[in-house]
């Protein structure tokens, strides 16, 4: 049902999916770019739901919670706790590899720039995360010209950031935001 009306809300809105990664990946870190408004968190739900990919994002685990919990939760929102209060605290990137290694099949979304403001260098812990948890990174995307959602490229990365930067950069160079004078590639890798 869910993706039957994910289909004809794509469908009035002039949207369209794209897949463009073999069959077989169970787990991912999806990077989410360009990031630019919140209406790429409608798109890419929608999206995802119509490609069957289970996606899941983090959030301030605030937001898992009432009132608002229930459904945050339905969306695929994971609640990381943020707060630097806990005596043994886990990093942001281990609890993304501790979610990945507790699921069979997930699509962890990250958004690389981590705003939906301008910035000029990325936040590496979508790579990071895929390093630990040993799994790909896929490429997501929507495409604002094109009103196209999807998945366009996969790599594994290798540990050597520089040249794993320049295929993801290859990538999304030519991918349009909302705002596209909102969206940079990373400046340390161009």
């Amino acid at each position: 049902m869910v993706k039957a009306i994910s289909k004809l809300i794509f469908k009035l809105c002039g949207w369209k999916v794209n897949y463009s990664v073999q069959k077989g990946v169970n787990k991912c870190v999806l990077i989410a770019a360009p990031h630019t408004t919140n209406w790429d968190a409608f798109y890419l739900r929608f999206g995802m739901w119509i490609l069957d990919i289970p996606m899941k994002f983090t959030i301030k685990d605030d937001w898992t919670k009432f009132p608002f919990g229930g459904a945050v939760k339905r969306l695929g929102g994971i609640g990381i706790d943020r707060s630097g209060n806990s005596s043994r605290k886990v990093s942001y990137v281990d609890q993304m590899v501790n979610i990945i290694k507790d699921n069979e099949n997930i699509a962890m979304v990250v958004a690389a720039e981590g705003t939906r403001s301008l910035r000029k260098r990325w936040k590496m812990g979508f790579y990071h995360t895929a390093i630990k948890a040993n799994v790909p990174l896929c490429f997501g995307y929507l495409d604002y010209e094109k009103k196209e959602a999807g998945i366009g490229g996969m790599l594994m990365p290798t540990g050597d950031i520089a040249a794993d930067m320049k295929v993801i950069h290859d990538f999304y160079k030519n991918v349009k935001g909302k705002y596209p004078d909102k969206f940079s590639l990373d400046e340390r890798y161009v």
